[in-house]
């Protein structure tokens, strides 16, 4: 028999907790810290950053890996925390060692709790392969800066999972997106600012998924990105409440051959979601 679930103002409350500084949101481990603190120092060379970065075998391989990608596409990948950095540079490897970070500091209660984020990591992943591809194609924003900013406008919606800490809390997935729908921004919003992270990034939180905003100028991060949130609504959902792409702002400011459309989204997606899809299980 199945037990029964707790009704949606319980999971409301759980999360509210967060909101209200009752129950504590998650912190960036020490090392992230040391790195970026390291990062910030003009005299700080390749060799001194790659001993540091060994301190942490597991993001020394996610850095081996992200090196040997397709992102990059080198023949012969490198084979040292030194080669990578040389070849990454060091502001791509500061955004790597965010992006880790971020995966490896929500913990994980249950096999409910990490079915949903897995969920959660694999959509994240997937909007953010979108967006590097697009910036890569349409050029104007930089997507190392994309990738980052990708995975942390997703930040609300992996602390929201952190208000179930126990099995019978953890909710099914229609109820978890319901919450992120209502919880995520906020929740994203005070965690970067915990974690003191560029204020690009917060005004990224705030206009991810406003399809037809104010948003003046020249194609820009936020642009890319919500051409990359809604090619990958459009890529995981059949069904879906999308308005035409031709509605989007970020839409309007691309340029032929970008603008391009087949079977409702960009020619240029539409046509390489393979060669996507493998970049975000590369990040995966």
């Amino acid at each position: 028999m199945q037990p029964v679930q707790p009704d949606y103002s319980i999971y409301r409350g759980l999360v509210s907790d967060l909101l209200a500084g009752n129950e504590q949101l998650p912190s960036l481990p020490s090392i992230t810290f040391e790195i970026r603190n390291a990062l910030e120092q003009s005299d700080l060379s390749m060799v001194e950053l790659s001993k540091l970065l060994a301190k942490d075998p597991a993001l020394s391989a996610i850095l081996l890996k992200y090196a040997s990608s397709p992102l990059i596409g080198l023949q012969t990948p490198p084979q040292t925390l030194l080669e990578v950095v040389r070849l990454l540079g060091m502001n791509q490897v500061e955004r790597i060692t965010m992006v880790h970070s971020i995966k490896s500091l929500f913990s994980v209660h249950s096999f409910k709790h990490k079915r949903l984020f897995v969920e959660a990591w694999r959509r994240m992943a997937l909007k953010a392969s979108l967006s590097i591809f697009i910036a890569k194609r349409v050029g104007k924003v930089v997507p190392d800066q994309v990738l980052m900013a990708a995975l942390l406008s997703e930040v609300g919606t992996l602390a929201v999972l952190s208000a179930f800490k126990k099995t019978d809390e953890t909710p099914e997935l229609p109820v978890y997106v319901a919450l992120c729908r209502e919880y995520a921004k906020s929740l994203g919003v005070i965690t970067l600012k915990n974690w003191q992270v560029d204020s690009q990034y917060l005004n990224v939180i705030h206009n991810i998924g406003n399809w037809s905003g104010e948003n003046k100028g020249p194609i820009n991060l936020i642009d890319i990105l919500n051409l990359g949130l809604y090619h990958s609504i459009k890529l995981s959902h059949a069904k879906n409440d999308l308005p035409p792409i031709t509605e989007l702002t970020a839409y309007q400011k691309l340029e032929p051959p970008d603008n391009s459309i087949v079977a409702g989204g960009l020619t240029l997606v539409m046509t390489n979601v393979q060669e996507i899809r493998m970049v975000a299980k590369s990040l995966f």
